[in-house]
């Protein structure tokens, strides 16, 4: 059930983190990292919810809404404590300050963004990042026709002040957007400058110290994961009776397809010691069938 009401706005939401409402002391140690990612999720249904002046929802909706299972949805919240009244719902803005407690986002951060290319001002000038906690403080290049430039209200400085400014701006979030060759040097500068957590849009692992958390973003991988999606969906079609659609390449035996001409998979391979300090949005490896959205599918 949903019940709408006018937005509640800042005075509200504030009500809602206090008193019974006041988020509970939760063991991050226990939180599996889907479930964190999941909860990410939640969070944004949850804000849209809130914009739109909705009290309650159920957790059909929320899990229908967040594209999950019901019963997955209330195992990932049960981490949070009690949630929710049965046969009620869930109150958003109290469900939603839990979250933000869990996930940190009541603390704030500060984020500087190194390389401000296409990319980089993209990012820059992306609005949703200060709505979920996260305010960009600094940008920073090294090409001279870039630095002193202003992008989004902030001028960029040169790399050469990054250790001194990402301190300066009590920095604990960085965006690294600088091609590969530049990503180590520019990691190794945040590390000095205290910066514990990087998302990196390089296409190669950085090597970093353990107590540093990257999380790794190559968008050629995700679009040649999509490309996988596709390809095996007008196969899966193609099996049900269907015709493949014109401009497939060719298929070998089994339905695989056959390489042009100089082509070679590409592997991709993990630096030893790094895993448990980095993570990527990379799909996990699929078995011999898989269904949408990447999940395997048992023998």
């Amino acid at each position: 059930m949903t019940q709408q009401h006018p937005p509640q706005g800042t005075g509200a939401r504030g009500h809602a983190e206090v008193g019974e409402g006041a988020p509970p002391t939760v063991s991050l140690r226990d939180l599996p990292q889907a479930t964190v990612t999941r909860l990410a999720t939640y969070l944004r249904v949850l804000a849209t919810l809130a914009d739109s002046g909705t009290l309650i929802v159920s957790s059909e909706e929320l899990a229908s809404a967040a594209g999950v299972g019901s019963a997955k949805l209330r195992k990932d919240l049960s981490y949070l404590g009690p949630n929710g009244v049965r046969g009620v719902g869930y109150d958003v803005m109290r469900l939603q300050a839990r979250i933000e407690h869990v996930l940190g986002l009541d603390r704030g951060h500060r984020v500087v963004l190194v390389g401000v290319g296409d990319l980089g001002r993209a990012l820059a000038r992306y609005p949703g990042f200060d709505h979920r906690g996260f305010t960009m403080a600094g940008l920073f290049d090294v090409d001279p026709a870039v630095v002193g430039t202003v992008v989004s209200g902030l001028t960029v400085r040169h790399v050469d002040e990054l250790e001194a400014g990402a301190r300066e701006l009590g920095a604990t979030v960085a965006v690294v957007a600088t091609p590969d060759d530049a990503a180590q040097h520019v990691c190794d500068v945040l590390v000095r400058s205290g910066v514990r957590s990087i998302l990196s849009f390089a296409p190669t692992e950085p090597d970093v110290p353990e107590h540093v958390e990257v999380r790794r973003v190559d968008l050629a991988v995700e679009m040649q994961v999509l490309s996988f999606d596709s390809t095996r969906n007008d196969e899966l079609a193609h099996a049900a009776g269907g015709e493949p659609p014109a401009g497939l390449p060719p298929r070998g035996p089994r339905g695989t397809a056959v390489a042009a001409p100089g082509t070679a998979a590409r592997n991709v391979s993990t630096a030893p010691g790094r895993a448990r300090s980095v993570s990527t949005g990379n799909a996990a490896t699929l078995g011999p069938a898989a269904t949408r959205n990447g999940s395997v599918i048992a023998p």
